[in-house]
């Protein structure tokens, strides 16, 4: 995967045709009429997705990004089908970063939902990730629980991710979850094996995101639009420290992601260990 480059032209055209800008959600998102995952984005049974180099992205740069598509946050995926994607992209390449690869993750809540993780692949083509986007089932589900199972994202990174960027340079990828909600404490091992088909330990969100840090830079984006998301914003600050990226407009979340993996290849690639401007990044 991630062997094609994104075209912002043929990325306009093909949007222009396909009514991105003006069609519905269920029109865009046709899974969500079916009311279940695609069969490509069902995790079970999957060992590893792989962010590998190329010819044509000699040093990839694997970048997570798990959205939360329960009720309160399904309109994200509308929004960056929209516009937010391509801007996104288009970001990142503009600003040094040529060989970024995108994996697509939905995440939901594993004690309600049926389909509390979706998994895309890593690709790098406009085409392709706009295929995998629109594949995703908005189940708009969550419940009463105080969270979200944002602890899966980390989950699957850790332990089911393969990425010449850390194998070959020893260089972390990014992951992202994007939210407006607690993550959930506990991922029970038989949550694991309903979802993955197998799975013979319990985790704490603690494991997890320890696990997830070993291979990536995390970070979450909650979007502060509900008295919740405020109140959960503290909790993810004690967690995740200044890499709780706290936003009030959604629409900034595109350009969010792009100035931190532009900020981290920049440092990485000059051999500074500072935060630089992302050191007290906070949008409100």
């Amino acid at each position: 995967m991630g062997s094609t480059r994104y075209d912002m032209d043929a990325r306009f055209d093909r949007a222009r045709k396909a009514g991105y800008g003006s069609k519905s959600a269920g029109e865009i998102f046709t899974q969500n009429a079916k009311r279940m995952a695609h069969e490509s984005m069902n995790p079970k049974g999957i060992s590893f997705r792989e962010s590998r180099d190329s010819e044509v992205h000699p040093n990839s740069v694997p970048i997570i990004l798990g959205l939360d598509v329960t009720g309160s946050m399904g309109h994200i995926p509308h929004e960056l089908i929209k516009e937010g994607l391509p801007k996104l992209m288009g970001g990142i390449i503009q600003g040094g970063v040529p060989d970024p690869a995108l994996l697509f993750l939905g995440i939901g809540d594993h004690e309600c939902d049926s389909y509390p993780l979706q998994v895309g692949q890593f690709e790098s083509g406009d085409e392709e990730l706009d295929m995998w986007l629109t594949r995703t089932y908005i189940e708009s589900g969550g419940g009463g629980n105080a969270g979200e199972s944002y602890l899966l994202a980390w989950y699957f990174a850790a332990f089911h991710t393969r990425t010449d960027a850390f194998e070959k340079r020893n260089q972390k990828g990014i992951l992202f979850t994007v939210g407006d909600e607690p993550c959930l404490k506990k991922l029970p091992a038989s949550a694991i094996r309903e979802i993955m088909g197998s799975g013979q330990q319990t985790y704490t969100h603690f494991e997890l995101l320890e696990e997830a840090k070993k291979r990536y830079e995390i970070y979450h984006i909650n979007v502060l639009h509900s008295d919740q998301a405020m109140r959960a914003d503290k909790g993810w600050k004690e967690l995740l420290g200044q890499n709780c990226l706290s936003i009030t407009d959604h629409r900034e979340i595109p350009d969010v992601i792009k100035r931190v993996i532009c900020n981290t290849f920049k440092n990485k690639t000059s051999g500074s260990t500072d935060g630089g401007e992302f050191d007290h990044i906070q949008m409100f």
